[in-house]
């Protein structure tokens, strides 16, 4: 696959940026583009496992990365949901 389909929204599980990571920069660019607005909801685990068609493990490593990057925060028992404002960093 090329860059080209990983920036389209595609994972390339063969090239040499690990999927999690690929998985976080769709996540980020739908983020700074406004498909995801901020105080709401990302895609669970569950829907970035079926979009992706990846493992539960990187479908949330992928979610963590967004969190040490400071673009999304957890609410126990209510989901994953983009920061208001600037990222903040950890």
């Amino acid at each position: 696959m090329s860059l080209h389909i990983y920036l389209a929204g595609m994972v390339d599980p063969d090239g040499p940026i690990p999927v999690y990571v690929q998985i976080a920069d769709i996540i980020q660019q739908r983020i700074e583009a406004g498909e995801l607005q901020p105080n709401r909801p990302i895609p669970s685990e569950l829907a970035l496992q079926q979009e992706f068609g990846v493992a539960r493990g990187t479908a949330r490593r992928a979610v963590e990365l967004l969190r040490d990057r400071g673009l999304v925060f957890t609410v126990p028992q209510r989901g994953t949901f983009v920061v208001d404002g600037p990222p903040r960093h950890q």
